[in-house]
């Protein structure tokens, strides 16, 4: 994985203070959504506390940072597009899917099939770390985010979440 490419708007300082004009603000909202995910993605990284000054919001090259507000207002745009939730009641803690929750499902499946793993059992842990995912978009995938997608195809009777030992497991059908 090499260096993560930030977009130009990055090292624009205007680019950390929310526009007051329509297609500005329009446009700001779309590229730190954007942003977001790529950032997330490229960190492999689902969850992110919004409270925290990290890079992804503070540009300390420039001496720039996004105010919390402003951060909030992007997480709660990602979450009406299905590509981010709230852990917390503070809405300070957020799940990043670079993938909404209904891709990655469809991903999950798709891989199954394609790889003859229908109506075997896999552990999450093999899903995510195993030697047979090696290189698969989910692969490294936060658990909790992969129980969720699961559970999506579960609900589509496409597959089944096992509980054994100290292990969680899935049928794909």
């Amino acid at each position: 994985m090499g260096a993560f490419q930030w977009p130009w708007e990055y090292s624009f300082p205007p680019f950390f203070t929310v526009q007051v004009h329509a297609k500005s603000k329009e446009q700001q909202l779309a590229t730190w959504k954007e942003l977001v995910l790529n950032y997330q993605k490229h960190e492999r990284q689902a969850l992110l506390n919004i409270a925290e000054d990290t890079p992804l919001f503070v540009n300390q090259e420039i001496a720039r940072k996004l105010p919390p507000e402003a951060r909030l207002w992007v997480m709660e745009e990602l979450a009406k597009t299905g590509h981010a939730a709230t852990t917390d009641k503070r809405k300070q803690q957020w799940e990043v899917y670079w993938h909404t929750l209904d891709e990655w499902s469809t991903i999950l499946y798709d891989w199954a099939a394609a790889s003859g793993t229908t109506n075997t059992v896999c552990t999450l842990y093999e899903l995510v770390s195993g030697d047979n995912t090696v290189g698969e978009e989910f692969y490294g995938l936060d658990e909790g985010v992969l129980r969720k997608a699961l559970k999506i195809l579960e609900a589509r009777g496409k597959c089944e979440l096992i509980a054994f030992d100290d292990n969680e497991g899935v049928k794909f059908f």
